[in-house]
């Protein structure tokens, strides 16, 4: 399901926290996800000609109370409030001579300090070409959420947020565009949920 055609219909503050990895605006292709060898295929990608506009940001600050924006700096003048003094930065600890970018920052409304985690972006049986560890989301929520808080993507991709929500006990809602991969995640889930029984 395409997020826009719910955020407007949300009531104000319906989330504790909203996480979110919107597309960047990069023209990211399908071949992406490896360092050395054979790239890795995905199918076509189609949703990362721009990043979303203006008054999705404004809803999302709407309906949800803090938010963390991957990627914000591709386009920081999209969002209401610019200004942030706890930006997060994932260090993907490449080698200087890997072409990728080295880091993604994320933009929050939090009034902290920037905070940094290290951790690789290498995962088996990736699913998505933008997908991030579930460490990563698990990382965000032992800093911003307890349990129970309402927690919303927007943009649910590979499902790792979806994951790590799981693990920390919250209210997770998650929204996904494309058909294939909103199946592709929902195996996954429920892969990890046998794996991993509450």
């Amino acid at each position: 399901m395409d997020c826009t055609d719910i955020l407007w219909e949300l009531p104000e503050n319906a989330f504790d926290l909203a996480v979110v990895d919107p597309p960047y605006g990069l023209n990211i292709r399908g071949d992406m996800g490896r360092r050395k060898g054979k790239p890795r295929k995905y199918k076509p990608v189609f949703w990362d000609a721009k990043p979303p506009p203006p008054e999705y940001f404004r809803e999302l600050r709407r309906v949800s109370r803090h938010q963390v924006i991957w990627g914000a700096n591709h386009f920081i003048s999209m969002l209401p409030a610019a200004d942030s003094h706890c930006w997060l930065c994932w260090d993907k600890k490449y080698s200087p001579e890997v072409s990728f970018a080295s880091f993604e920052l994320a933009w929050t409304n939090f009034d902290l300090t920037c905070k940094r985690i290290a951790l690789s972006p290498v995962q088996p049986g990736r699913i998505h070409p933008t997908q991030k560890p579930i460490a990563l989301y698990a990382w965000i929520y032992a800093l911003f959420a307890k349990p129970g808080d309402k927690i919303l993507d927007t943009h649910l991709g590979s499902g790792s947020s979806r994951i790590a929500a799981y693990d920390a006990g919250l209210d997770f809602t998650g929204y996904e565009i494309d058909g294939d991969y909103f199946q592709a995640q929902e195996r996954r889930f429920a892969a990890y949920v046998r794996e991993h029984p509450h």
